[in-house]
């Protein structure tokens, strides 16, 4: 059993593609935790996806076992977080679960906008930070300069930050011992009745649910009868361990110490995430403080394209929602798609992420929708309703006003670019809150409607400052703007599939966009189609696309015009009645590539 002055519990923290996965891998192979043999790069991003994108999705947790430089033993219980803003909500129940972390901060790039975020998240969770500045070993480095962004931008003393390099292992050793010298050992009474935090859970097919935890007074052994405070659900746990990254089970786990259990619990949702676990008889009187649920913000509508496929994907969705507790979803159909799923995430990443397991890991072909946010619309009657499908829209008629989603922005990029993303922010009807400038970067913030940052705004950032920008975003409530709904009509019927919430002020240029990209797409009939863009009955924009014709009069050589003019009318009264009665068939990528708009 090890004495809680020789545990620390720590995090990795930093902005994407600054090495938090990569210094993971070195501490676990400088304390000879995993067998040479086994180790590989990203040793803890254990899902196919994270490995190939090259991001860490889920936090993970690792226990160390460490000899420090004055002999004695120390348990090092590591979780790597994820740094991309679509998992800053595995972040921040990480940070609950420990007493410290380590700032990464590149230092060729320096400090980022998610760095910040992080950093605040850990500040507001009491942590102990040590910086730790990664990639020395590259010859861009600048070490001095980053230490002083750090201290500038961020408030945090840089004196003491430790020079690495997680690639070649460089400067590890100095960054165990400051782990012990400078993080605080965690609080716990042995003796006091069991006190735990549920950090995570995840689904496996042998055991059901293997349920993450924090004890935080009193010791859980195998065998006890546990209850968990907020569902009121008592179980029996059946094991009890801790992860070296693999399972290994342990006799109990005491106070400060991060481990798994399992209780043959059926189904994530059973667990909520920042629950306290306690025992049946004789457990704690008061629950700990407990995280907020995650609050989903951009929904799709998702659909196989072959319909035949909805009961797979039915089953695909269900599996996913056992192991992501922040992904939720509810059925819907459509005329144009059949049968699916309007389904909610935390950004744009995280739907991509989701997109991508299901149509790898359960095959299934699917049709994504436009992303959209959830907007209040308060009717004349005094009654508020949360719209999530641009469909779903009542008559204007009724409608007082409509409220939309506002998300604070910061945007940190070099000088160079600073004019494009102002242009770009202005564009997207944004607000400009803030502007300074550090050391040859500014940092912008600014009030931007969600609904124009969830389509493509991440990817226009990107592309204007060649790559350089970086961005992160916290909501920030609602707000009343003038919102429309706009529709979108082929051959006079109104298509679902591709109605949007757009600001009357840029309805009509959208709905011209929309109509001309359409006419490129729909393949032409026998008949004309007109293809319109309206706003309740008024049209504000229209294409049509011409019929394809057979030359009836080829067959009529010389002879009186009167022959050539009756064939011609006979076709004319055809095409008419034909577009009366006739269907227009719009393509499955018609659909995908007129989302993909604003090019």
């Amino acid at each position: 059993m090890t004495p809680l002055s020789h545990i620390r519990n720590f995090s990795i923290v930093a902005h994407i593609d600054h090495g938090k996965s990569t210094l993971a891998d070195r501490l676990i192979q400088m304390t000879d935790t995993v067998a040479e043999r086994d180790m590989k790069e990203q040793l803890l991003d254990s899902m196919d996806i994270e490995r190939e994108r090259g991001i860490t999705i889920k936090a993970n947790t690792v226990r160390i076992d460490y000899t420090a430089d004055n002999g004695e033993q120390y348990v090092l219980n590591l979780i790597d977080t994820p740094g991309h803003v679509d998992f800053a909500y595995e972040v921040s129940r990480s940070m609950r679960a420990v007493e410290g972390s380590l700032l990464v901060v590149d230092s060729t790039q320096g400090v980022e906008a998610q760095t910040l975020a992080n950093v605040y998240q850990a500040i507001d969770a009491d942590h102990e930070l040590i910086p730790v500045l990664n990639k020395i070993d590259l010859p861009a480095s600048d070490i001095d300069r980053v230490a002083e962004q750090i201290e500038d931008v961020i408030g945090i003393d840089a004196s003491g930050a430790i020079p690495v390099s997680a690639k070649t292992g460089q400067g590890i050793r100095e960054v165990l011992e400051a782990i012990i010298r400078d993080l605080p050992p965690p609080k716990g009474d042995r003796d006091a009745p069991l006190k735990a935090m549920l950090v995570d859970s995840k689904y496996d097919l042998y055991l059901g649910v293997v349920v993450l935890v924090r004890i935080m007074d009193g010791v859980m052994k195998k065998g006890d009868r546990i209850k968990m405070m907020q569902t009121g659900a008592v179980y029996n746990v059946e094991r009890i361990g801790v992860f070296r990254p693999a399972m290994t089970v342990v006799d109990e786990l005491g106070p400060g110490e991060i481990g798994f259990i399992t209780a043959s619990i059926k189904q994530v949702r059973d667990t909520r995430v920042g629950d306290t676990i306690t025992t049946e008889k004789k457990g704690c009187e008061k629950p700990l403080p407990g995280f907020n649920p995650s609050v989903p913000v951009v929904f799709c509508g998702l659909f196989p394209v072959d319909s035949a496929e909805f009961e797979d994907l039915r089953d695909a969705i269900e599996k996913l929602a056992l192991n992501d507790a922040s992904f939720s979803y509810e059925m819907e159909s459509s005329a144009a798609l059949g049968f699916g799923f309007r389904c909610g995430f935390l950004g744009l990443l995280h739907l991509e992420v989701v997109r991508d397991r299901i149509e790898r890991e359960y095959d299934i072909e699917l049709i994504t929708t436009a992303p959209s946010v959830i907007y209040h619309v308060y009717m004349k009657d005094g009654t508020q309703i949360d719209l999530h499908n641009p469909a779903d829209m009542p008559d204007m008629t009724h409608v007082d006003h409509v409220e939309e989603p506002r998300i604070k922005a910061t945007i940190l990029v070099p000088d160079e670019f600073l004019g494009d993303v102002l242009k770009l922010c202005q564009d997207r009807r944004g607000i400009q809150l803030d502007l300074t400038y550090v050391g040859g970067r500014a940092m912008a913030v600014y009030d931007l409607p969600l609904n124009e940052v969830v389509f493509d705004f991440y990817d226009r950032l990107k592309s204007v400052t060649k790559g350089y920008a970086s961005f992160d975003y916290q909501l920030e409530g609602y707000r009343t703007d003038n919102l429309v709904k706009m529709q979108v009509l082929v051959n006079d019927e109104p298509v679902d599939a591709l109605s949007m919430m757009v600001h009357r002020d840029r309805a009509e240029m959208r709905g011209r966009a929309m109509c001309e990209k359409l006419k490129d797409l729909i393949p032409r009939h026998m008949f004309k189609i007109p293809i319109q863009a309206a706003i309740g009955g008024k049209v504000i924009a229209r294409e049509t696309l011409s019929a394809l014709r057979k030359d009836v009069t080829a067959k009529c050589y010389g002879g009186d015009i009167t022959r050539k003019k009756k064939l011609l009318e006979k076709q004319k009264a055809g095409k008419k009645k034909m577009r009366q009665f006739g269907k227009v068939e719009i393509p499955q990528e018609a659909f995908i590539s007129a989302l993909k708009m604003d090019g």
